[in-house]
């Protein structure tokens, strides 16, 4: 009898705490986590780079600065999520395409912070600047693997069809240990970007190589130098962290649009296509081959095309990258929108600086390609702009 009245102690207990603890987030209410169909050996790469990611913290010990602006990749990057205010990256020294005229000053990037005995950067006088807040990083992968031939495609650079929109990819000249995606549209020599507020990196191991030395002053193989000297040192970062951390990326789920049912959302995505916002932000994509399978052949939603777009003077910030203009700006996928705030102190920080306070502000502060679109926004009904900012908020 007494142990058949410790077990129920013990199972009441137990049903009692479960009530009480918080369930788990629903795979819709967070970004990170790998995507489907990995295998278990990708699972434990995957795993790996998440450690590095998230975990990771660096110190002068351990190759950290002198100069920095942030100690890890998730300072910037919490959960997977947009940046903050306090997160703020500080570019500058190109103001157009014949390249960055500072890098013997410390461009493109501001280390803003600096361990003892250092001193953080300052802006050089005659600069001009830019302010970038970290995107979120989910579904990078997918956009990775999509074909350069699609994104020709999307492509109007003389807006022959008069629609007023002449999106563009940013031509760069790739890195030496970059390699080439199979059937590489090309211009002049020179690969479409596809990542950064310009898309002006090629791929995941550039994008990744450079936050290591220009976000953290970690040196590695693909980014040998010291971002205080300028002089080449060794690597301070192993190449399979590295490898690992683009895996990682390269492999987080895609985010899951919420409350897909629902009757106003379904409306909502509705008019944001009848006012021209799908013109840009491109609902629908699909991949190419991959030799990570589960990235392969797969239609996904992110709501970009991934090209260059003239937003209009108040988006002008006179610093480019590339072969981009100052006032263009690479379309952000909207997919994992509406959980921006979870990583943004509970409040939206919008466009490439974080200016825009709501997604109506947003859509507002569109002019140059934008502006037709941001019109047919204002003259909508107070409901139907109710339901497209419902639906953006699903995302």
């Amino acid at each position: 009898m007494k142990k058949l009245f410790i077990i129920f102690f013990l199972v009441t207990g137990i049903v009692a705490c479960q009530k009480l603890l918080p369930g788990a987030p629903g795979d819709d209410e967070i970004l990170d986590g790998p995507i489907e169909g990995l295998t278990a050996e990708q699972n434990l790469v995957f795993l790996r780079g998440d450690i590095a990611f998230n975990d990771d913290v660096f110190t002068p010990a351990n190759g950290l600065g002198p100069i920095f602006v942030a100690t890890s990749c998730a300072s910037c990057h919490a959960g997977d999520g947009k940046g903050h205010p306090f997160t703020m990256l500080t570019r500058f020294g190109q103001t157009d395409v014949t390249g960055n005229q500072f890098l013997h000053l410390g461009g493109p990037q501001l280390q803003h912070r600096a361990i003892p005995g250092f001193q953080p950067e300052q802006i050089p006088a005659g600069a001009t600047f830019a302010k970038f807040m970290p995107p979120a990083n989910t579904g990078l992968g997918l956009l990775d693997a999509v074909p350069d031939a699609v994104l020709a495609g999307l492509s109007d650079e003389n807006d022959i069809n008069g629609d007023g929109i002449s999106g563009r990819p940013n031509w760069l000249s790739i890195p030496v240990y970059a390699v080439p995606r199979p059937a590489s549209v090309l211009q002049n020599g020179k690969y479409m970007g596809r990542f950064g507020k310009k898309a002006a990196a090629y791929d995941l191991l550039q994008q990744t190589a450079n936050a290591y030395n220009q976000d953290i002053g970690i040196a590695s193989v693909f980014e040998p130098n010291d971002t205080y000297s300028g002089l080449p040192i060794d690597p301070e970062v192993s190449t399979q962290i590295v490898n690992d951390v683009v895996f990682y990326l390269k492999t987080l789920k895609p985010p899951v649009q919420r409350n897909q049912q629902d009757a106003d959302i379904q409306s909502g995505r509705q008019v944001f296509l009848n006012t021209g916002c799908g013109n840009c932000h491109t609902p629908q994509l699909t991949t190419g081959f991959s030799p990570v399978a589960a990235l392969s052949n797969r239609t996904f939603f992110p709501y970009t095309d991934m090209l260059l777009h003239d937003m209009g003077p108040g988006l002008n910030d006179g610093y480019t990258e590339g072969s981009a203009a100052t006032a263009e700006w690479k379309t952000p996928a909207l997919w994992g929108l509406g959980l921006s705030k979870n990583s943004q102190g509970g409040q939206y920080f919008l466009l490439h600086d974080g200016r825009a306070r709501s997604i109506e502000e947003a859509i507002t502060l569109h002019a140059g390609e934008g502006s037709q679109s941001k019109n047919n926004f204002q003259q909508l009904a107070p409901a139907d702009k109710a339901r497209l900012i419902k639906f953006l908020e699903s995302l």
